[in-house]
C-alpha cells in the first residue's frame, strides 16, 4: 500500500460524503482527479486490500424494526446455487455459507432478512422456504437485539514532516 492508496482508505473509511459526487468531493479532498480515485480504489478491490464499496443502512432508522440472521441447513453441493437464489431476495441484505458444527449446529447457509415485525419476517421465511423446496432440511431464526457498531479497518492519517 503505497501513500496515496492509504490517504484514500483514511478519507473514505468513515464512508463517502453524502453528496450528489462523492468521489469528486473525495477527490479534490486529496487534490487528484476523480478517475484517479476511482482507479485506485477499483484497484484495491481487485486485489483485496479492501473487500467492497457500499452502502451500510441503519435498518432501524428505515423503519425496519424486525431483523433476523435466518440459518439453513441444506446440501452442500447446492449451496452455492441456493445462497445465490436468496442473495438476489430483495428482503435479503447478505447471504454466505459457514461451516457446520455437527451435532449441534448444521446450518450452512446465513441470510439476514429485514422487515417491519416479526410476522413480515415470518412472511418472508416461508417464501424461501418454497424457494428451497426439498433442499431445506431445516432452518432457525436469530432475531437481533440491539445494532452493533459496523466498521471495518480503521487507518490513522500520516502525519506530515516539519
Amino acid at each position: 500500500m503505497d501513500d496515496l492508496d492509504r490517504k484514500i482508505i483514511t478519507a473514505t473509511q468513515a464512508g463517502l460524503p453524502l453528496v450528489k459526487e462523492p468521489y469528486q468531493a473525495i477527490a479534490q479532498q486529496l487534490n487528484i482527479e476523480p478517475q484517479l480515485l476511482k482507479q485506485r480504489m477499483q484497484a484495491m478491490l481487485d486485489n483485496g486490500q479492501i473487500r467492497r464499496i457500499g452502502a451500510v443502512p441503519n435498518h432501524y432508522k428505515l423503519g425496519y424494526k424486525a431483523n433476523a440472521m435466518s440459518v439453513w441447513n441444506v446440501p452442500d453441493n447446492k449451496i452455492s446455487e441456493l445462497g445465490q437464489q436468496l442473495g438476489a431476495l430483495n428482503y435479503v441484505s447478505h447471504c454466505y455459507e459457514r461451516p457446520r458444527f455437527l451435532p449441534e449446529w448444521p446450518y450452512n447457509l446465513f441470510a439476514m432478512l429485514h422487515g417491519k415485525s416479526k410476522e413480515e419476517v415470518a412472511e418472508k421465511v416461508q417464501l424461501i422456504v418454497t424457494l428451497l423446496g426439498g433442499h431445506c432440511a431445516g432452518y432457525e431464526l436469530l432475531y437481533s437485539t440491539k445494532i452493533l457498531k459496523k466498521t471495518g479497518l480503521r487507518l490513522k492519517p500520516i502525519k506530515s514532516s516539519p
